[in-house]
């Protein structure tokens, strides 16, 4: 299974897309899509476009997005929202399944607390994927996202083969 992670953002929107084989997770893509300061819209364009390259490049069969919190400035949050429509966007183009997720519950299926900062589920994600690499904060909360969602499909099939091997 190949699943790509999105940390919206209308400047920066970082992307991860992670494949599950027989259990191990490995990295196939990661980056960040980095805006100027064209307006809006151009951003929103430029957003669902690079992200639909990489889902043609990777084929992945799931989109996994953090979704929107309650930010303190309302037009920091509508801004935010129109980049996860941007992302929804590409994902719904190429048929794939989105599935959004909290912040806090990416950061409990990765770190174990909702409430960790960035650097702890940085650094687990860095070790859950053994990745050697330098990763931006963006990019490792997309890759946290992708892993998030296989985690839970992990944990769907665990509890599936315990009902099966109680009937």
């Amino acid at each position: 299974m190949i699943v790509l992670g999105i940390d919206p953002g209308s400047r920066a929107c970082g992307y991860g897309v992670v494949e599950e084989v027989s259990g191990c997770l490995r990295v196939l893509d990661v980056g960040c899509i980095r805006n100027s300061n064209e307006p809006l819209p151009r951003r929103l364009g430029k957003i669902m476009n690079e992200l639909e390259t990489v889902i043609r490049y990777n084929a992945p069969t799931t989109m996994a997005i953090e979704k929107v919190f309650m930010a303190k400035n309302p037009q920091s949050a509508l801004t935010l929202g129109h980049a996860r429509g941007a992302a929804i966007c590409a994902g719904v183009r190429h048929d794939l399944d989105i599935v959004e997720y909290a912040a806090t519950e990416i950061k409990k299926a990765l770190v174990g607390r909702g409430h960790a900062d960035k650097e702890q589920v940085q650094h687990m994600v860095k070790v859950i994927l053994d990745y050697h690499g330098v990763l931006g904060m963006d990019s490792s909360d997309a890759l946290a996202c992708a892993i998030c969602h296989l985690h839970h499909l992990q944990g769907q099939r665990h509890l599936q083969k315990l009902g099966a091997a109680r009937a």
